[in-house]
């Protein structure tokens, strides 16, 4: 049996378009100050922490916040487009009042989670997850007892939460999306076990550990 895979997943820090409430998908914003100074405080807390490889999403503010993570580790960044948000199609750029405004039908079975939904030219949410999870299982696959830290996006942490626990793509959300969290998964011969899910204690947040 081959050693176990750490993953350590990060969601992006906080941008502008996070703050405005506008959906990002495969567009841009740049990271704001709180999230340029949340993304070098969790450099601070890995500094000291093995981690052998970081693979970043090849968007901006996942490659920003790897940066800064990585002027205290100083490790290279790879970066591969597999971990990049859920392209949104439709919605791209807008608010969620503009798209409920505008596409109606479409935000209405974006807000149910429908999973096979495409959002007109956008990725469906199981098409979405299955990226996704195949990129970290193969990053775990090729690497194992390796520790690896995975620099994505909300959607992504969400669809790879999903996968470990069971819990439906079309299921109610009863879980936190941080920027900026440290969230901790295992794998050993294709199976995922979560320890840790939203952990900012980096942040100065009190008991900030979610133990799975």
């Amino acid at each position: 049996m081959s050693a176990p895979t750490t993953i350590l997943a990060v969601r992006h820090g906080e941008t502008r378009w996070n703050v405005a409430g506008r959906m990002q998908g495969h567009l841009d914003s740049d990271l704001d100050t709180s999230g340029v100074a949340q993304a070098d405080a969790l450099g601070r807390r890995l500094a000291d922490q093995r981690i052998d490889i970081v693979v970043s999403s090849d968007l901006g503010r996942t490659v920003a916040t790897a940066r800064g993570i990585t002027a205290h580790t100083g490790l290279e960044i790879v970066t591969d487009a597999r971990l990049r948000e859920r392209h949104l199609g439709i919605f791209q750029g807008l608010t969620g009042a503009e798209a409920a405004l505008r596409y109606p039908d479409d935000w209405r079975r974006f807000k149910s989670r429908d999973a096979g939904h495409d959002l007109k030219g956008g990725e469906t949410l199981r098409q979405f997850s299955a990226r996704c999870v195949a990129c970290v299982g193969a990053l775990a696959a090729d690497h194992p007892g390796a520790i690896i830290l995975v620099v994505t996006h909300g959607g992504a942490l969400d669809v790879l939460y999903r996968h470990t626990t069971g819990l439906p793509l079309e299921a109610p959300r009863t879980f936190t999306l941080l920027n900026a969290s440290l969230n901790t998964f295992e794998i050993s011969e294709g199976i995922w076990t979560l320890l840790h899910w939203g952990d900012i204690a980096h942040l100065g947040v009190r008991d900030a550990i979610d133990d799975v």
